[in-house]
């Protein structure tokens, strides 16, 4: 929003969200407490609450939570033309520090996020109203983040239960539990005596089944770990029971996520925008996805560094007399999308611009992770510039057409 139609706000709605009822605290641009009630989550009480709010003139909603519990709230406002803040977790825990008193409630958040907004109108995140597209891909993204943590604590537990029957086994196969061979394998013959049993007459036509040319090595490198242990644990057939379940259930995630990444893919090609992003080098369809979601418009980013400071990728300047003066990374901005401007600047080493620039970070005397990150703030710019134009990467706008030249003779 801009300044104009941050001053037209008459009053300004916090509302802390909750699972069943929200509280709402509701005060006016001269900061005075007008009234706050308890809002039932469901959108007759929500209508009612801007019903109120909107008697005193145009009001905006700052809510906590926009996602999830939050949603209808959301929704509702935007339905009725009321703006909608949000005031991150960590933002919102400082904020309250300023207020008199220590306890946390209800009541309290609401007033806290209501007058934070009124002081500070200018620093807020607003809200733009998404598309469909984007509103199914942050669905998508989000659901596939929790695959991801569900896939490496999967992985995680199988990894430690093969550590517990066959520490040279989990050497092995451990590593490799991202391949389907693994995985196939240890559905099938889940335990070091299982293994021995089925010998390399069963072992190799399965793996070279899924994996043709990983196969016959990843036999005799088995057949070395089996070798290698000749003690039997404890309960191997109950532990081997638990490797099968660990690596079908893997096997499952993996596949649900596979197929995920494609829906993710064709809906992300929908997107007008996804043929900018997808022509810089190191983005493709998921970290595009990502990077589109959490920027939404980029018209809210007047500058690239809006942006890089969004993201975190901003450098802070830390001065303090004469004993402490430098710059350090950030520690704040939008985490899910610092991570995708880092992944993409890692993913684009292999493109001579940007292995140039990382090899001359590297000469100045930066880190690996430094060089990256500056990388990533570097593409900031690059990705500012081409999605306000549409252009693709390497993309100019034509030179200017020349004015004609006077004719000499004429003129003469």
């Amino acid at each position: 929003m801009d300044e104009t139609e941050v001053g037209r706000i008459a009053s300004w709605v916090g509302l802390d969200v909750g699972k069943q009822d929200h509280h709402a605290t509701v005060v006016s641009a001269a900061g005075e407490r007008l009234f706050e009630r308890a809002v039932g989550n469901d959108e007759a009480a929500i209508e009612r609450l801007l019903d109120r709010a909107l008697e005193s003139g145009p009001c905006a909603l700052v809510i906590d939570q926009p996602g999830s519990i939050g949603s209808l709230a959301v929704c509702v406002a935007r339905r009725r033309g009321v703006p909608v803040a949000y005031v991150p977790g960590l933002v919102m825990r400082r904020a309250s520090e300023l207020y008199r008193g220590e306890a946390k409630t209800d009541r309290r958040d609401s007033y806290v996020l209501a007058d934070t907004a009124r002081t500070h109108a200018r620093r807020l995140h607003w809200l733009e109203v998404s598309d469909e597209t984007l509103e199914r891909l942050r669905l998508l993204g989000g659901y596939d983040d929790d695959l991801a943590h569900d896939v490496n604590r999967t992985a995680n537990r199988l990894r430690d239960m093969l550590l517990a029957v066959s520490p040279a086994l989990e050497r092995v196969l451990g590593p490799r539990l991202d391949h389907p061979v693994a995985r196939a394998l240890l559905a099938r013959y889940p335990t070091p005596t299982a293994l021995r049993a089925a010998g390399r007459r069963r072992l190799g036509p399965l793996a070279k089944r899924h994996a043709p040319r990983l196969g016959a090595r990843l036999v005799d490198e088995i057949e070395a770990a089996l070798a290698a242990q000749t003690v039997t644990v404890p309960a191997e057939d109950t532990a081997g029971r638990v490797i099968r379940e660990l690596a079908e259930e893997l096997d499952r995630l993996a596949d649900r996520r596979d197929r995920l990444a494609h829906e993710i893919e064709q809906t992300f090609t929908s997107h007008p925008r996804a043929p900018v992003l997808l022509s810089i080098p190191g983005i493709g369809a998921r970290t595009g996805a990502r990077i589109l979601t959490e920027i939404g418009d980029i018209n809210r980013f007047p500058t690239a560094g809006h942006l890089a400071a969004y993201a975190g990728l901003a450098p802070v300047t830390r001065q303090s007399g004469s004993s402490i003066n430098g710059e350090t990374r950030s520690r704040r901005g939008n985490h899910r999308l610092k991570n995708a401007m880092w992944l993409s600047a890692f993913c684009s080493l292999h493109h001579d611009r940007s292995r140039d620039y990382y090899a001359r970070k590297r000469s100045e005397g930066k880190l690996h992770n430094a060089a990256i990150t500056c990388l990533a703030r570097r593409r900031c710019d690059v990705i500012h510039a081409m999605l306000r134009s549409g252009l693709s990467y390497g993309e100019l706008p034509g030179p200017p057409t020349p004015a004609p030249e006077p004719d000499i003779a004429l003129a003469a």
